[in-house]
């Protein structure tokens, strides 16, 4: 059902382990990190691959895919009786399109794996590409700065005189 599902058809091995823990689910991710200090020619490859990663990605869209269980309005229906769940449960990917929720119910099993599926597809997106912030700043930090020469312009540009300005 989640981003390892073997039934969708994005469902890849990497290096990435996804992790359900706690009382609040979060997804924490295990890279695998090394104990040398990388270089700069190094982090320069992983930027590359995890564009590369990010290239494969399937059809993905944002959004959270909940399970509701409801009662119907009709009086006699087993779903009023004492015990009884309701009806469901009714599967909805829920999102945000410019500042306002929007619910989508799904009219089949099929359309609710393919859901799943671009779901976990856009977390496998927003890991990497909070993966290739990380190695670019990291780029950042290691390059060294080039120092400016002045070109022939700066070298002729007057420079400000001592004097004071005769107005008051």
């Amino acid at each position: 059902m989640g981003a390892l599902d073997p039934g969708c058809a994005t469902w890849r091995l990497d290096l990435k382990t996804f992790f359900f823990c706690g009382i609040f689910p979060s997804v924490y991710i295990r890279q695998d990190r090394r104990l040398m200090p990388e270089t700069l020619s190094q982090l320069e490859k992983q930027r590359v691959q995890v564009v590369q990663d990010m290239a494969g990605l399937g059809d993905f869209r944002r959004g959270s895919i909940t399970s509701i269980t409801g009662r119907c309005g009709k009086a006699n229906c087993r779903c009023h009786q004492p015990g009884q769940a309701g009806h469901g449960p009714n599967f909805r990917l829920t999102r945000k399109v410019q500042g306002k929720t929007v619910t989508e119910t799904f009219s089949s099993r099929a359309a609710l794996r393919k859901a799943q599926c671009e779901v976990a597809e856009f977390h496998r997106f927003q890991a990497l590409s909070e993966t290739l912030v990380e190695v670019n700043e990291k780029i950042c930090q290691l390059r060294p700065v080039e120092e400016e020469t002045p070109n022939e312009q700066e070298k002729k540009r007057r420079k400000p005189s001592g004097r004071r300005s005769g107005a008051k």
